[in-house]
């Protein structure tokens, strides 16, 4: 009974740094794609202020 307990406690203890490694390395996947850098979209402007508007004569052209 001894030895079914310390085995238990021995693949409890395997499972946990398991879990534990996987869940960091996903936290750092996370982070690093959060803070890399982003490309240019385009007329979407990157810094929050809104993309420069068409002149009437395009617009009349559409």
């Amino acid at each position: 009974m001894k030895k079914l307990l310390a085995l238990a406690v021995i693949a409890g203890g395997v499972l946990f740094v398991v879990k534990r490694n996987k869940d960091s390395k996903a936290e750092a996947d996370l982070w690093r794609e959060a803070t890399a850098p982003t490309k240019p979209l385009g007329a979407v402007s990157t810094n929050g202020s809104s993309p420069a508007k068409a002149s009437s004569s395009d617009a009349a052209n559409n």
